[in-house]
């Protein structure tokens, strides 16, 4: 089959690979229909993830057709459409027994893509199956349920409910990509009073604003200050780190009110400064984390009644074959405006903007 390989740092190529097999009776194999690229293979292909060994086929996102599945499978049989979740739970160590399956200790965790081959292929094995798999409605397309594999799962988690946004809140999304415009999207489930989007792209402060945003900000144009005036100097409720980088952390930490939350959503490839130096007297909760997608079911059934805005997240679509051109464009999303780009379908499809 053919595969999107990590080779090192700035390399990679879309090449012939062994086909995967079962190798636990745990295990399934599922055919690929659709795909995403995450803003973590972004981060893997820049050597910031040094845990992913060279020969790794990348991607953790996938919808597709179990193909085969082993003998101890009871949830999915051959023929199921299933989305294959980021995250993998063995369903029996410790975490996994209180909903952290981003922790499993028993053989999952965040490893497809990471610790052994990922969804960015024809075929992908997948382990634990019966936890980390969810037959998908026949309503939900693939363009739109993909995007439950991961983003929107980490965006309400880490961000949203590791925030602990309420009614009345005034909320901050540093990043408006497509984990904070998830994070926009999702925080308006709790009714907050306004939600302020930060981002250096005008592109994506236009997308923040038709995801719900009541307000943006250029980063370039003292958002703090926009912040502090629309909340009578004291600060935003909730603060969610949506890029990564150290220079937002740091602008999320000036931006909270004293006794209010930062969620940190965003992966770190290098260190950011705490300054507790500032810190310390304003009895600010930090969070950080792993999705661990203990809320796909329910995510699932909100899509498929149409309550969230997975189709206007998608915003190129490609052929699998062309994964390198589907990664040029997702990297230069300032240039191309690409939110999320969905791979999959036949060889005859074109990069079409949605509407």
């Amino acid at each position: 089959m053919k595969a999107f390989v990590f080779h090192g740092p700035g390399q990679s190529a879309w090449e012939e690979v062994p086909d995967p097999a079962v190798k636990e009776p745990t295990d399934a194999v599922v055919r690929v229909d659709a795909v995403t690229i995450c803003g973590t293979d972004l981060h893997i292909l820049k050597g910031d993830v040094p845990e992913v060994p060279p020969g790794t086929v990348l991607g953790h996102e996938a919808v597709g057709e179990i193909v085969e599945a082993g003998g101890d499978v009871r949830s999915v049989r051959p023929g199921d459409r299933v989305l294959v979740s980021c995250i993998t739970s063995c369903g029996r160590c410790r975490f996994c027994r209180e909903r952290m399956y981003g922790q499993c200790r028993g053989g999952g965790g965040w490893i497809l893509g990471h610790l052994i081959d990922g969804t960015q292929a024809e075929y992908v094995r997948v382990p634990h199956a019966d936890l980390s798999v969810h037959a998908l409605p026949g309503t939900l397309a693939n363009r739109d349920a993909v995007l439950l594999a991961d983003i929107f799962p980490t965006a309400y988690e880490v961000g949203v409910l590791n925030g602990h946004v309420r009614p009345g809140d005034t909320v901050a999304v540093v990043g408006a990509g497509p984990v904070g415009l998830a994070a926009i999207a999702t925080a308006r489930l709790f009714s907050p009073e306004r939600i302020i989007a930060v981002d250096l792209a005008p592109a994506r402060l236009e997308a923040a604003h038709r995801f719900g945003a009541d307000a943006v900000a250029d980063v370039h144009e003292a958002p703090a200050q926009l912040v502090a005036d629309l909340t009578d100097g004291l600060g935003a409720d909730v603060v969610i780190e949506a890029v990564g980088a150290p220079e937002s952390f740091e602008l999320c930490t000036r931006m909270v009110r004293p006794g209010g939350r930062v969620a940190n959503v965003g992966v770190h490839g290098r260190p950011a400064t705490l300054h507790l130096e500032d810190l310390w007297i304003k009895d600010v909760t930090i969070t950080t984390g792993l999705v661990d997608t203990h809320s796909t079911p329910t995510l699932l059934r909100m899509a498929a009644a149409g309550r969230l805005p997975t189709a206007r997240m998608v915003t190129h679509t490609f052929p699998l074959n062309r994964m390198a051109e589907a990664y040029d464009v997702f990297g230069r999303a300032g240039e191309t405006a690409a939110l999320k780009v969905v791979l999959g379908g036949t060889q005859h499809e074109v990069a079409v903007p949605a509407a």
